[in-house]
């Protein structure tokens, strides 16, 4: 009888000052190699692989580990080093000495919050805690979603909504149940995120920038301080906005586009202070600086057309659709407005803590704070002018009671058949790819060679699910699942 080969390599990377703090253990069991990663004191990721033999088994874990080791990782005991909170950037939020901006409504989340996305019928918050609400436009919470600590950031792709956290998944929250869309690597500390046609860009603490495609599989990193890297030498990357012709990627010295396809630099424009914040539209992004400037930058060359000036450091600005105004926040509770030329036309305290980030839809201004709260501001010129003159509406203040949190799970709701011609419904199928499993569109009328972007937590080799709506990509090739998912029996 032969006894199986049993080993476990447990490894850590601690660094001082708020950086990487995290494990990684590979445990081989004969032919099988299981690794686990994450942050110190949290369950962490799994992932497991089968190899031919043995040998080939240990081989494989001996490289695993070897590639951490030349990363900075060391031998530690598990349990020795604690947990450590996680933050995003160093809160330095002071109260407003501006006249009170006209706050229509206010949501108090429960945490400090950065992630903000404001639609056609909702407003989406995210915060520190991992809570996601929904609201309608006149402040009516209408739902919660439960993610793991730490929302980083919350973006649009069309018609799909996404969420970023620290555990280093981003998740799906187009259906009633959140499911992990991309695995981020666990060695990428991440600060923001953006989607664009279903391609993931990433950038980090290092000031790398990273794309991972519709299967989440890794395109380009540029930058992050690795030799020959082709970033701009600069940290922190605070900053990054996607579109069909690049990457938009904001740091400690500035804006750099990146080709959207291969990662080839197409411009750097240097920038007054560090980037803390990137918006974007069709032809310029936005960036604002830790100077206390937004910068106005065209997409084509990085030639800056305007600049408009705070008085403290920006963590976040936006803009009207139509670019005619440019707001800012800053982080003394602060908002601004601009003209496009870059003449202030009004400053106006918050009452509720610095702007982490902020979206501007149809004459309102929404924010959402260290604080925590999500706020709806009165953009429209007569209210900013009663406000100036300290004429304010009465605010409504919004609690989420009675809201369970709903959680990721992979476990999804089950049907034995989807009628012939039944509308909304469309099938696909889980197949094994070697080693990853790949979704494709059994329903006819559909490109049977296109795969199809589909959770990960939940696909299992050789169950077939029915979907809601399965739609093209908008530069093809590939398919999108929309809504709902259920497993056929």
């Amino acid at each position: 009888m032969t006894t199986a080969v049993e080993s476990t390599t447990y490894l850590e990377l601690s660094e001082e000052g708020g950086g990487a703090h995290k494990f990684y253990e590979v445990r081989q069991s004969g032919t099988r190699v299981t690794i686990s990663f994450g942050r110190i004191g949290e369950p962490g990721q799994t992932r497991a692989a089968g190899y031919p033999t043995a040998e080939k088994a240990a081989a494989a874990a001996a490289r695993k580990v070897g590639e951490k080791v030349r990363k900075g990782y060391a031998p530690a005991v598990r349990g020795v080093r604690q947990r450590r909170a996680v933050t995003r950037r160093e809160i330095v939020s002071s109260r407003s000495t501006a006249r009170q901006a006209p706050v229509l409504w206010r949501f108090s989340s429960g945490a400090a919050a950065f992630g903000i996305f404001v639609g056609e019928e909702h407003a989406w918050v995210g915060n520190q805690r991992g809570d996601v609400f929904t609201l309608t436009h006149d402040g009516v919470v209408t739902g919660r979603f439960g993610l793991p600590d730490g929302v980083k950031c919350i973006v649009a792709d069309d018609f799909w909504i996404y969420a970023g956290c620290d555990d280093g998944r981003v998740y799906d929250l187009g259906g009633k149940v959140p499911h992990v869309a991309y695995e981020i690597a666990d060695d990428v500390d991440i600060y923001w995120l953006d989607i664009h046609d279903g391609v993931l860009g990433v950038s980090d603490r290092q000031g790398g920038v990273t794309t991972v495609d519709h299967e989440d599989e890794f395109q380009w990193r540029r930058g992050g301080g690795a030799a020959g890297s082709g970033g701009s030498g600069g940290g922190h990357g605070w900053m990054v906005r996607c579109d069909d012709e690049g990457v938009y990627h904001g740091d400690s010295r500035g804006v750099t586009m990146y080709g959207a396809r291969d990662g080839a630099p197409v411009w750097h424009t240097g920038t007054d202070g560090s980037v803390l914040f990137g918006w974007q539209e069709a032809a310029e992004v936005f960036a604002g600086t830790s100077r206390g400037w937004v910068h106005r930058l065209a997409k084509a060359d990085g030639a800056e057309r305007s600049r408009y000036r705070c008085d403290a450091a920006v963590f976040s600005c936006a803009t009207s659709p139509d670019g005619r105004y440019v707001f800012a926040g800053d982080n003394h509770s602060s908002v601004y407005c601009f003209a496009a030329d870059g003449t202030r036309l009004w400053k106006l305290g918050t009452g509720c803590g610095s702007a982490y980030s902020m979206q501007y839809r149809d004459e309102r201004l929404y924010i959402v704070t260290t604080d925590g709260s999500l706020a709806c501001v009165d953009a429209g010129e007569n209210a900013i002018r009663e406000a100036e003159g300290g004429r304010l509406p009465q605010t409504t203040d919004i609690k989420a009671t009675g809201w369970e949190r709903v959680l990721p799970s992979p476990e999804v709701e089950t049907v034995v058949s989807v009628p012939a011609g039944a509308a909304g419904g469309v099938v696909v199928e889980c197949v094994q790819d070697g080693s990853r499993t790949r979704i494709r569109v059994v329903s006819p009328g559909f490109d049977p060679t296109w795969r199809v972007q589909f959770p990960k937590d939940i696909r299992v080799p050789g169950a077939r699910y029915v979907v809601t709506e399965v739609r093209a990509s908008a530069r093809g090739g590939f398919y999108r699942v929309r809504g709902d998912i259920k497993r056929m029996l």
